[in-house]
């Protein structure tokens, strides 16, 4: 085994010699071996085993390109039998990434580029690779997949949806076809026999959210079978299941790589994955409960009635609501629901009527609230809020309340994950979530450089008093920009916005389109046109994440895609995302962030009472307010921390929760009544 391809802990600089040459490969703008590269306290050790793994990969590439597509299958094979001899991966990482790669050349005419290489090198070796939009990252993925696949114990891509998950199988797929791997994809309509066939494949698709409820399922039939393993399913065992009928459709956790990892890994973390029970023999009073908190939540008047917490946003009733509780009418049905049980239904109806608003946090769907994810702007299939929410806003809405009838299994997305043997992720903003992703996870955090050197500028920002006033000044650069003829894409947090926005565009005659958590094809559709000439694109948060912007050459020389951020999103790296749209590839692109004094992430960071003296000041004082920029920074900070806090509190309650079980011979995931 080559020194520069040994596992970490054993190299020392002494051991690697001089610094290899990389041929096209460099980091632009710095030195080569750049410590701007990785985060503080990533090692520069990693990175060179990286580079002179892409060394090696180059070196193979001349030889590679000889072969015939049929001495390519038996070089992947002979692989594969070299890797199920216990050959160690990492040795074979060079000739697997050269037959990738030339893979993709030769099917798809995209050869990867030399950062790529790096990319999967960083996946591989389980990290978290931050690589900017544009790079291609579902190209990158194939790297790792093919190498842990070798195995023969099966690769997993999740992703945030099942149209990504689809789309991206069938694309890379003749990539695999060309080496000889199987490969499917878990959708949510799939049928145990297909999930079966899928699990079964070198490289598996799907969502987290499928993976998971397939992971509950398993466990819920063996236990019903009496097969429960000691080790508990997916930690040890490597079993291939058969196709007959009652069997589980999942064989190890072996390797997972998760696409926009920080969507999946943080901002979902705290999401549990709940398969019900049946048997609430309380179902209709329940409803009705419901129902009857919902007509009465508009009676209750804040601080007549019940006060607010600013930093968790609870509601409590205070002795006069309480007292107003007691007064209102009830249905013969409630009759022996506890007056305890009515302020929470109450406290909770309140919350729903003030908090939660159609066209904003959810939207309804046949019938059904379906969640709107407030990071990634997608509608979140198959999601329901947790603690009665849902069902409380079921009953605003006047549609059928989906009582909950107890819970047979569960697993957050976080446990998910940690059950892997290995896993990796890729996304376009990790960085600021490094120290959180390598606590819980263990996966360091790698800033892979761009192919291109980046030329994305960033204007200053623009604070104005009021909402109203903020999108007037939008609506005038977007008329300004327009006849020249440079594409713009607006950011929103919420619907309701995106569709004042999209009204104020029609009123001045801008022909636009409008991006709100609709059918996910068509977001893809539209954002993949967003950068022709004279476009200009209303989007919720991050529509359409996952496809790329392409520009014309003319619009090129315009100065690119310009992207306007509405407004600061609870996280960063959620601004970042939508940044990120243009400047890709190193196409020019600029931004403008957009702020006014009634944000949210003011009320959100600071608390009602200093967010409403904000309010009336830029309600009663001349603007603009530029120089206050940094008051909202600050205000999304302090949302960030709350918010990590709030995960590691959950991560800490689901350890003890599940080592408790273990103790007394319980399984953590599954509802100990029979």
């Amino acid at each position: 085994m080559n020194a520069e391809l040994s596992p970490i802990a054993p190299l020392t600089e002494r051991d690697l010699g001089p610094e290899p040459e990389i041929g096209k490969f460099s980091l632009p703008g710095q030195p080569r071996m750049a410590a701007g590269w990785l985060l503080p306290g990533a090692s520069a050790v990693r990175v060179r085993k990286w580079m002179a793994a892409l060394q090696q990969v180059c070196s193979l590439e001349a030889q590679t390109r000889n072969y015939t597509d049929e001495q390519l299958r038996k070089q992947s094979l002979s692989l594969r039998y070299r890797a199920m001899s216990n050959e160690p991966l990492l040795r074979l990482l060079p000739e697997a990434f050269s037959l990738v790669r030339e893979a993709g050349r030769r099917s798809m005419n995209m050869r990867h580029f030399d950062v790529q290489i790096i990319g999967g090198t960083a996946l591989y070796d389980g990290c978290i690779a931050e690589m900017q939009t544009g790079e291609g990252k579902t190209l990158t993925a194939t790297l790792p997949l093919y190498l842990h696949s070798l195995s023969g114990k099966g690769a997993h891509l999740a992703t945030v949806n099942d149209y990504l998950a689809e789309r991206d199988m069938h694309w890379m797929k003749p990539i695999y076809d060309l080496l000889g791997v199987s490969v499917g994809v878990v959708l949510t309509n799939s049928s145990p026999d297909e999930r079966r066939k899928a699990y079964g494949a070198d490289i598996t698709y799907g969502t987290a959210k499928e993976f998971g409820f397939d992971f509950l399922r398993d466990r819920l039939l063996l236990r019903a079978q009496g097969r429960m393993q000691s080790d508990f399913l997916g930690e040890g065992s490597v079993e291939r299941w058969s196709s007959r009928g009652d069997e589980p459709v999942q064989r190890s956790l072996h390797f997972a790589l998760v696409d926009e990892a920080d969507s999946i890994l943080i901002d979902e973390a705290r999401t549990p994955l709940i398969i019900g029970s049946l048997g609430d023999e309380t179902r209709e009073t329940v409803i009705a409960t419901f129902r009857w908190a919902a007509e009465h939540a508009s009676q209750f008047v804040f601080e007549e009635h019940f006060t607010i917490e600013d930093d968790t946003r609870k509601i409590e009733l205070n002795a006069r609501g309480r007292s107003l509780v007691r007064s209102l009418p009830r249905e013969d049905v409630m009759r022996l629901v506890a007056l305890v049980d009515l302020y929470e239904f109450t406290e909770r109806a309140i919350k729903v009527y003030r908090d939660f608003h159609l066209n904003r946090q959810y939207v309804i769907r046949d019938g059904e609230i379906v969640i709107v994810d407030e990071f990634t702007g997608r509608l979140a299939e198959g999601r329901k809020w947790r603690d009665g929410i849902h069902q409380a806003i079921e009953a605003k809405e006047k549609i059928e309340v989906t009582v909950p009838t107890g819970q047979a299994a569960r697993i957050t997305v976080q446990d998910l994950f940690q059950r892997y043997r290995q896993i990796a992720g890729m996304t376009g903003t990790a960085a600021t979530s490094a120290p959180e992703l390598r606590k819980i996870y263990k996966t360091p955090v790698v800033l892979v450089p761009t192919n291109r050197p980046p030329r994305r500028l960033r204007l200053p920002d623009q604070v104005y008093g009021t909402m109203e006033q903020k999108f007037l000044a939008i609506v005038k650069e977007v008329q300004e920009l327009n006849r020249k003829g440079r594409p713009v894409l607006i950011g929103t947090r919420s619907i309701d916005k995106s569709l004042l926005l999209s009204k104020m565009l029609h009123e001045i005659g801008i022909t636009h389109d409008v991006l709100n958590a609709n059918e996910v094809a068509r977001e893809a559709e539209i954002v993949s046109e967003a950068g022709k000439y004279g476009r200009v694109t209303v989007a919720t948060n991050m529509a359409g994440r996952g496809t790329d912007v392409k520009l014309d050459s003319a619009i090129r020389d315009l100065g690119g895609m310009h992207v306007i951020c509405t407004e600061l999103h609870d996280a960063a790296r959620i601004d970042r995302q939508l940044i990120g749209r243009c400047g890709r590839q190193g196409d020019p692109g600029s931004y403008c962030q957009y702020l006014s004094l009634d944000d949210d992430i003011l009320r959100t960071g600071y608390g009602n009472k200093r967010a409403d003296q904000l309010e009336k000041q830029g309600r009663t004082q001349p603007g603009p307010f530029h120089s206050m920029a940094g008051l909202f920074r600050r205000a999304q900070r302090r949302v960030e921390r709350k918010h990590f806090r709030d995960r590691m509190m959950l991560l800490h309650h689901e350890r003890e929760r599940t080592k408790l079980q273990r103790e007394i011979g319980q399984d953590p995931y599954l509802d100990t009544a029979e």
